[in-house]
């Protein structure tokens, strides 16, 4: 029987990502303009300490059209309580994660670092892939 493929198999690992001290306009800008829903939050160092989703993005919308005011950073309105999977991790264990939540997308660390990202539709590729 073939090895189940892992997580690293399918992950992005070209990943767009943000500061927490960018302005949300932009962020918010940088998520429309790539097409994507969301983004890992890294600080100088590199490590993740958030991600920035379409949703979040909606709050500093509601908040700017209230103030009348875009000031705000990434760090404001990022969601800090992120859940990872290892990028060791076999795809059906994260399918099952993906599953049991209502998350798009998981940061994938490796070593304490932030090394790729997998999303549902990877998830679904990988079992496309190989249980055709």
């Amino acid at each position: 029987m073939p090895a189940v493929p892992l997580v690293s198999d399918y992950m992005a690992r070209d990943l767009i990502s943000l500061s927490p001290e960018m302005e949300i306009n932009h962020a918010m800008n940088v998520l429309l303009d790539n097409h994507i829903s969301g983004a890992p939050v890294v600080d100088a160092t590199g490590t993740l300490v958030g991600v920035l989703s379409k949703k979040d993005c909606l709050k500093a919308a509601l908040d700017a059209s209230y103030y009348r005011d875009w000031g705000r950073t990434v760090a404001r309105y990022m969601s800090t309580d992120v859940q990872t999977i290892p990028a060791g991790m076999d795809i059906v264990t994260a399918t099952e994660a993906f599953v049991s939540s209502a998350f798009r997308r998981f940061p994938v660390m490796e070593n304490g670092r932030l090394v790729g990202q997998v999303s549902r539709a990877d998830a679904l590729r990988a079992m496309r892939d190989n249980w055709k």
